[in-house]
């Protein structure tokens, strides 16, 4: 049984689960471009602490460098939008008007992005939101072949082409007879890789998370791409069924062939 192991200060990482995955990616998905993860830590110590920003820049932004494979490590004055503080769990406060901004703005005052109808429907949809706190200082993300023993990622997140998505949304499926193993909820592009599935990885079932459909955050990555960001247990999961799935069909292998 693959997952994460329990040292001496805690969970750790499973190597034997990094190399299984890093084998059947290379064998059933091409080498696509690996995933990125995250935890949360109070120990600063493992990895570049991303500098502080007085500029709103986006956190989604910000994670191309680590899928690139520059790990970083973030706290609460070194995310710049108020939104990445708020979805990370490290700030719980909306800006002044924010029903305001999400909808239809102030005339002369505030431009409102219009991705809601109306202020009314904005503050229902807060009211709905989950509340999110971080357990700890610091939040870490890495690369996938970058994780080392003393890391403990809770969610990984696949920035995936149309093709992958469907192998990555297929497997995670594989094992449900509800039909909704994986949601899309509404949600800012950071949202939809860090709040959501992390609170996903406290269910009974957890599910995967499709994201990255807010606007705002579209030109951060590339227009090909959708996040499917996962909790590490369902992750484990996966990869254990990967070898009985329909990824050893003549069928995936047909949509495996146009895999870059």
């Amino acid at each position: 049984m693959l997952g994460r192991g329990r040292g001496k200060d805690g969970r750790h990482m499973d190597m034997m689960l990094k190399d299984a995955f890093s084998r059947l990616w290379r064998k059933y998905f091409n080498g696509a471009e690996l995933p990125i993860t995250f935890y949360y830590t109070d120990d600063q110590g493992h990895t570049e602490k991303a500098k502080p920003t007085s500029g709103l820049r986006c956190l989604i932004g910000a994670l191309a460098e680590v899928r690139k494979g520059n790990s970083l490590c973030f706290d609460v004055d070194s995310i710049g939008c108020p939104g990445g503080r708020r979805y990370a769990g490290f700030a719980d406060r909306l800006m002044p008007n924010f029903e305001y901004f999400l909808s239809c703005g102030i005339p002369g005052k505030l431009q409102g992005e219009r991705y809601k109808k109306s202020p009314e429907l904005v503050k229902e949809v807060m009211r709905l939101a989950p509340a999110f706190k971080a357990p700890s200082r610091f939040i870490v993300f890495k690369r996938w072949d970058l994780l080392e023993k003393p890391d403990d990622p809770a969610v990984v997140t696949f920035f995936a082409e149309p093709d992958v998505l469907a192998g990555l949304f297929t497997l995670a499926n594989f094992d449900e007879s509800e039909p909704n193993g994986v949601i899309a909820p509404f949600g800012s592009g950071c949202s939809s890789i860090i709040q959501h599935p992390y609170l996903e990885g406290k269910a009974i079932r957890p599910r995967g998370v499709i994201g990255m459909f807010d606007v705002s955050a579209r030109p951060h990555v590339p227009p090909n791409a959708l996040s499917f960001s996962v909790p590490m247990a369902k992750f484990v999961h996966m990869v254990e069924n990967a070898e009985e799935s329909f990824l050893t069909t003549e069928s995936w292998r047909q949509v495996q062939d146009r895999i870059n």
